[in-house]
């Protein structure tokens, strides 16, 4: 297939027209995208941007909408647009600046996102811990399968029993470890560091209303702090403020030795005697409103919280539920707390949403339409709404709102039955593996009730007003738009070898998705890896060109000689340093062999400055094959192979 070369002077007249020139009030680029600050988001034309064949995607973020065009494009793409508009060329930081100053930062969302960023990493060690926790409950609650538990009945599975109560008890005991190692990675914080914090504040050692520690005539309580999360938050951050402000004041000669020691030191010492006595209180208040708040509204907040909930998932707000939910289970596991019931509201929500989407399939007769309602609202069954909800209900209104009606006596019921999580999972149909085991049939009662309301008051109030909401959804296509859409190039054509990818870099090899940055995670540049570096030297991992080299030595393209095209980005937002730190030792054009070195960067300089080093390897024409896969999630040397391409 012919590959026409992108032209940049009409890509940037496209996007000029869709989000308005007049509407522009700055610009700049990175490695892969374009960065705008507009006066009003709402003017761009988003479905303009979405059929551009050189557009790979767009979204907002920290008051810039960033347009994805891709490497060795997106400046070539930019340099056009600023003799378009006549707008003064500025660096991504200052840009940085004038989204800040143009647009208030929400800081209610931002701790939102921040909360979000820390404990979505760590749900599938409390997903794998709920689900042990209920299995044994099987074995161990009685009436369940008679009048005696299973393990009484069966006294030779005790000891598996036994077994699983360990293994599901341990993700939630030492919690402060798993917390302090991703708040840490969040902060800007060596994540050892944040480990260890976590295991100081749980260390078996510590413990008993009597025990305390006579530091010059101060009593400092041994307190132990497993099952918490909020001391471990608070902790973190001072480690990671002590740990940036030492790396900066700090010779080089000792700064390796001595920023752990008095990073540590200082902030174990600060925990036990301020932090943590502090926090815990704070802790437990949230934990016992949230419980007293539960108990007194009963069913009928348990109704009104359904009724909202998939109004809060719109706004992003649900994305702080974790960090709740956390608590909450944590208090379960310790045996403190009655279980998380936001994981059995959400679960109705979904399903109400899952069913409005499906009677949506049943009353239209577009054939695009079907085909998303049926994919979404399975979706929407196990767990996942978005697609549900902004692809087809806020399209149509009247389904979401009788999604919330569903949603509502589902919780409703919920609550009066008492039905409650002893873990996070999917929060759909297959939520009941988190359900504490006596209150599973009542569960599934209650969904049921939620999706038959659901799905038949959208059946009822569809069957009148549907034609007319369709055509307020559809817009016709025009000749000129099909012919168009058939003539755009195409992204890439087949690979015609297999290939293997080695890593550039020394350090954590890890999946795309838990990058903290939707570009990468979210693979809209293309599938690949992550590696958290160990190291800070940076090889090429592929024999071919490098297309690309950007002056901040942040950021290399490179095309193999079988035809991978791939971007290496060393870490998030590095491209505000404007090459401080980084050193490139290649030039567009060049040819590379593997193993050779393209650059170098000093880590810890970075990470002093506030940023996530990560290091992406993406192969960005990934629709040229059929499979990549990443070789390993594990410890990676520099020439380690790292992904494995297989051609169409």
């Amino acid at each position: 297939m012919l590959i026409v070369a992108m032209d940049y002077n009409a890509v940037a007249k496209r996007v000029i027209a869709d989000v308005g020139e007049d509407n522009l009030i700055a610009a700049a680029h990175c490695a892969t995208r374009l960065r705008l600050v507009l006066k009003d988001d709402t003017k761009v034309n988003q479905a303009a941007l979405d059929k551009d064949p050189d557009v790979k995607g767009t979204f907002k973020t920290d008051g810039q909408y960033q347009i994805i065009i891709g490497p060795g494009d997106v400046d070539n793409v930019y340099d056009e647009l600023i003799k378009m508009t006549g707008l003064k060329e500025v660096s991504t930081d200052d840009l940085k600046k004038i989204a800040a100053n143009g647009k208030k930062v929400n800081p209610v969302m931002a701790f939102i996102k921040l909360l979000s960023d820390i404990f979505v990493p760590i749900i599938p060690a409390l997903v794998a811990g709920g689900l042990l926790m209920a299995l044994n409950n099987f074995f161990t609650s009685a009436g369940l399968f008679g009048a005696k538990s299973l393990v009484e009945m069966n006294p030779a599975i005790k000891g598996l029993s036994d077994m699983i109560q360990v293994m599901s008890a341990a993700p939630f005991m030492f919690l402060p470890v798993l917390v302090g190692m991703s708040a840490a990675k969040r902060f800007g914080a060596n994540q050892f560091l944040g480990a260890a914090i976590g295991l100081i504040m749980t260390t078996p050692q510590l413990g008993g209303a009597a025990k305390y520690w006579n530091i010059f005539g101060l009593h400092v309580a041994q307190t132990q702090y497993t099952y918490q999360v909020i001391p471990v938050l608070a902790a973190i951050w001072l480690l990671a403020f002590l740990e940036k402000r030492l790396h900066k004041v700090l010779p080089s000669a000792v700064d390796f030795t001595f920023t752990p020691l008095l990073s540590v030191m200082i902030t174990g010492f600060l925990t036990f005697t301020v932090i943590g006595p502090v926090m815990k209180t704070v802790s437990d208040w949230i934990t016992n409103g949230f419980v007293w708040l539960y108990n007194t509204a009963g069913f009928v907040g348990m109704g009104l919280f359904g009724l909202c909930y998939s109004a809060i998932v719109m706004t992003g707000l649900h994305q702080s539920f974790p960090a709740i939910e956390t608590q909450l289970i944590a208090a379960f596991a310790s045996g403190k707390g009655a279980g998380d019931f936001i994981f059995v509201v959400a679960s109705m929500a979904n399903v109400a949403q899952g069913a409005a989407t499906f009677a949506i399939w049943f009353l239209t007769k577009n054939k695009k339409m079907k085909g998303l309602a049926s994919s979404a609202g399975v979706s929407a069954l196990l767990g996942i709404t978005e697609p549900a909800l902004f692809g087809v209900n806020l399209k149509y209104r009247f389904p979401f709102f009788c999604a919330l009606i569903g949603s509502g006596f589902g919780a409703a019921l919920a609550g009066l039955t008492q039905v409650k999580a002893a873990s996070l999972g999917s929060a759909g149909f297959l939520g009941f593996l988190s359900i504490y085991p006596k209150t599973i049939p009542m569960y599934v009662v209650c969904e049921l009730v939620a999706f038959a309301i659901a799905f038949a008051l959208t059946i009822v109030w569809g069957k009148g007003h549907l034609k007319e909401e369709v055509e307020t959804v559809e817009a016709p296509v025009s000749a000129e738009e099909e012919t168009a859409a058939e003539e755009a190039p195409a992204a890439s054509q087949s690979a015609e070898k297999d290939e293997v990818i080695l890593a550039p870099v020394a350090g954590e090899a890890e999946d795309l998705s838990k990058v903290n940055d939707e570009v990468f995670s979210k693979k809209l540049m293309g599938d690949g890896a992550a590696i958290v570096p160990s190291e800070g030297a940076i090889y090429s991992p592929i024999t071919g060109t490098v297309n690309v080299a950007f002056k901040t030595g942040h950021a290399y393209g490179l095309k193999s000689d079988d035809g991978a095209e791939i971007l290496i980005h060393v870490g998030l937002d590095t491209v505000n340093l404007g090459g401080k730190h980084f050193k490139s030792l290649v030039s567009q054009d060049q040819h590379v062999e593997k193993g050779q070195k393209l650059g170098e960067v000093d880590l810890e300089a970075v990470k002093a400055e506030g940023y996530d080093t990560t290091v992406m390897v993406i192969v960005t024409n990934t629709p040229a094959y059929s499979e990549i896969y990443q070789t390993k999630e594990s410890q990676v040397k520099a020439g380690d192979n790292l992904l494995a391409l297989t051609a169409k």
